[in-house]
Protein backbone atom coordinates (compact mmCIF):
# COMPACT_ATOMS: atom_id res chain seq x y z
CA UNK A 1 0.00 0.00 0.00
CA UNK A 2 1.68 3.60 -0.86
CA UNK A 3 1.91 6.21 1.55
CA UNK A 4 -0.36 9.05 2.27
CA UNK A 5 0.65 12.23 1.50
CA UNK A 6 -0.52 13.93 4.36
CA UNK A 7 0.97 17.94 2.19
CA UNK A 8 0.54 17.20 -1.29
CA UNK A 9 1.96 20.20 -3.27
CA UNK A 10 1.85 22.05 -6.78
CA UNK A 11 3.44 24.68 -8.64
CA UNK A 12 1.38 27.21 -11.02
CA UNK A 13 2.34 30.21 -12.43
CA UNK A 14 1.07 33.53 -11.74
CA UNK A 15 -0.91 34.80 -14.71
CA UNK A 16 -1.29 38.48 -16.22
CA UNK A 17 -5.07 38.49 -15.90
CA UNK A 18 -5.18 37.57 -12.30
CA UNK A 19 -2.79 40.80 -11.21
CA UNK A 20 -3.17 44.17 -10.78
CA UNK A 21 -1.48 46.77 -13.11
CA UNK A 22 1.65 46.79 -11.07
CA UNK A 23 2.23 43.13 -11.67
CA UNK A 24 0.47 41.46 -8.26
CA UNK A 25 -1.80 38.84 -7.54
CA UNK A 26 -4.79 40.52 -7.11
CA UNK A 27 -6.00 39.06 -3.34
CA UNK A 28 -9.36 37.80 -4.25
CA UNK A 29 -6.94 35.55 -6.69
CA UNK A 30 -5.26 33.92 -4.40
CA UNK A 31 -8.62 32.19 -2.94
CA UNK A 32 -8.76 30.96 -6.51
CA UNK A 33 -5.29 29.42 -7.35
CA UNK A 34 -5.01 27.67 -3.25
CA UNK A 35 -8.57 25.78 -3.81
CA UNK A 36 -8.03 25.07 -7.19
CA UNK A 37 -4.77 23.22 -6.37
CA UNK A 38 -6.65 21.60 -3.06
CA UNK A 39 -9.04 20.19 -5.83
CA UNK A 40 -6.20 18.76 -7.84
CA UNK A 41 -4.69 17.53 -4.90
CA UNK A 42 -8.13 15.66 -3.39
CA UNK A 43 -8.07 13.72 -7.19
CA UNK A 44 -4.60 12.97 -7.79
CA UNK A 45 -3.53 12.07 -4.57
CA UNK A 46 -6.79 10.78 -2.73
CA UNK A 47 -8.95 9.71 -5.55
CA UNK A 48 -11.87 12.18 -4.98
CA UNK A 49 -13.46 14.41 -7.58
CA UNK A 50 -15.75 16.82 -5.98
CA UNK A 51 -17.39 17.70 -9.57
CA UNK A 52 -18.24 14.09 -9.98
CA UNK A 53 -19.64 13.48 -6.33
CA UNK A 54 -21.93 16.96 -7.13
CA UNK A 55 -23.46 15.49 -10.21
CA UNK A 56 -23.50 11.91 -9.48
CA UNK A 57 -24.72 11.70 -5.93
CA UNK A 58 -25.74 14.99 -5.44
CA UNK A 59 -23.24 16.27 -2.62
CA UNK A 60 -19.84 17.61 -2.12
CA UNK A 61 -18.75 19.92 0.09
CA UNK A 62 -19.81 23.83 -0.07
CA UNK A 63 -17.14 26.78 1.13
CA UNK A 64 -18.36 28.01 4.56
CA UNK A 65 -15.46 30.51 5.82
CA UNK A 66 -12.06 31.51 4.69
CA UNK A 67 -9.34 33.18 6.52
CA UNK A 68 -6.48 34.26 4.94
CA UNK A 69 -2.88 35.84 6.00
CA UNK A 70 -0.95 37.51 3.00
CA UNK A 71 2.59 37.47 4.20
CA UNK A 72 4.73 38.87 0.36
CA UNK A 73 3.17 39.14 -3.06
CA UNK A 74 3.10 36.82 -5.90
CA UNK A 75 3.98 38.27 -9.00
CA UNK A 76 2.99 38.31 -12.67
CA UNK A 77 4.35 34.91 -14.20
CA UNK A 78 5.92 34.03 -11.27
CA UNK A 79 5.79 29.82 -10.48
CA UNK A 80 4.68 29.30 -6.41
CA UNK A 81 4.42 25.85 -4.60
CA UNK A 82 1.05 25.77 -2.88
CA UNK A 83 1.01 23.44 -0.67
CA UNK A 84 -2.47 21.67 0.80
CA UNK A 85 -3.20 19.46 4.18
CA UNK A 86 -6.59 18.50 5.90
CA UNK A 87 -6.10 20.38 9.68
CA UNK A 88 -9.88 19.84 11.18
CA UNK A 89 -12.61 17.71 10.47
CA UNK A 90 -15.37 16.71 11.74
CA UNK A 91 -18.95 14.56 11.23
CA UNK A 92 -19.71 17.54 9.10
CA UNK A 93 -16.82 20.08 7.99
CA UNK A 94 -13.50 19.74 6.84
CA UNK A 95 -10.87 22.49 7.37
CA UNK A 96 -7.99 22.52 5.00
CA UNK A 97 -4.78 24.78 4.74
CA UNK A 98 -3.21 25.89 1.66
CA UNK A 99 -0.06 27.26 1.68
CA UNK A 100 1.42 29.70 -1.19
CA UNK A 101 5.28 29.68 -0.97
CA UNK A 102 7.57 30.97 -4.26
CA UNK A 103 9.26 27.84 -6.15
CA UNK A 104 11.72 26.72 -4.11
CA UNK A 105 9.73 27.04 -0.96
CA UNK A 106 11.58 29.34 0.73
CA UNK A 107 9.36 32.21 1.57
CA UNK A 108 5.85 32.23 2.39
CA UNK A 109 3.87 34.13 0.15
CA UNK A 110 -0.07 33.57 2.20
CA UNK A 111 -1.58 30.82 4.04
CA UNK A 112 -5.45 29.97 3.65
CA UNK A 113 -7.80 27.91 5.90
CA UNK A 114 -11.00 27.26 4.56
CA UNK A 115 -13.79 25.25 6.20
CA UNK A 116 -16.37 23.15 4.07
CA UNK A 117 -19.24 21.83 4.87
CA UNK A 118 -20.75 18.44 3.62
CA UNK A 119 -24.04 19.43 1.75
CA UNK A 120 -26.68 17.20 0.39
CA UNK A 121 -28.10 18.98 -3.12
CA UNK A 122 -30.88 16.82 -2.89
CA UNK A 123 -32.39 17.28 0.68
CA UNK A 124 -30.77 21.15 0.42
CA UNK A 125 -28.76 20.61 3.70
CA UNK A 126 -25.77 19.28 5.73
CA UNK A 127 -25.12 15.74 5.75
CA UNK A 128 -22.80 13.81 8.16
CA UNK A 129 -19.45 11.89 6.46
CA UNK A 130 -19.66 8.47 5.23
CA UNK A 131 -17.35 6.32 7.41
CA UNK A 132 -15.03 5.83 5.00
CA UNK A 133 -14.47 9.51 4.56
CA UNK A 134 -13.89 9.80 8.40
CA UNK A 135 -11.40 7.01 8.40
CA UNK A 136 -9.30 8.69 4.89
CA UNK A 137 -9.36 12.07 7.30
CA UNK A 138 -7.75 10.76 10.32
CA UNK A 139 -5.32 9.42 8.19
CA UNK A 140 -4.53 12.62 6.23
CA UNK A 141 -5.27 15.19 9.14
CA UNK A 142 -2.10 17.06 9.46
CA UNK A 143 -1.68 18.04 13.31
CA UNK A 144 -1.41 22.02 13.86
CA UNK A 145 -1.43 23.70 17.32
CA UNK A 146 -1.62 27.50 16.01
CA UNK A 147 -4.96 29.00 16.82
CA UNK A 148 -5.17 31.61 14.06
CA UNK A 149 -4.12 31.70 10.35
CA UNK A 150 -1.87 34.54 11.04
CA UNK A 151 0.00 32.82 14.07
CA UNK A 152 0.56 29.66 11.63
CA UNK A 153 1.68 31.62 8.29
CA UNK A 154 4.46 33.36 10.59
CA UNK A 155 5.17 30.10 12.42
CA UNK A 156 5.35 28.47 8.54
CA UNK A 157 7.50 32.00 7.47
CA UNK A 158 9.90 30.52 10.66
CA UNK A 159 10.49 26.82 10.08
CA UNK A 160 9.92 26.25 6.29
CA UNK A 161 13.30 24.40 6.31
CA UNK A 162 12.15 22.00 9.03
CA UNK A 163 11.40 18.60 8.60
CA UNK A 164 7.78 18.04 7.70
CA UNK A 165 6.88 16.69 10.75
CA UNK A 166 7.50 19.93 12.28
CA UNK A 167 5.76 22.22 9.97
Amino acid sequence: MKDINKRPFSVKTIRFQDCDPYGHLNNAKYLDYMINAREDHLLHEYDINVFAMAKKEQRSWLVGHNEIAYLKPAHVMEEVSIETSLIDFTERYVKAEMAMLDKEGSHVKAVLWTKFYHFDFKQGQGIEHSPKMISLFENIKVDVVQESVEARARFLARNLNAPATVR
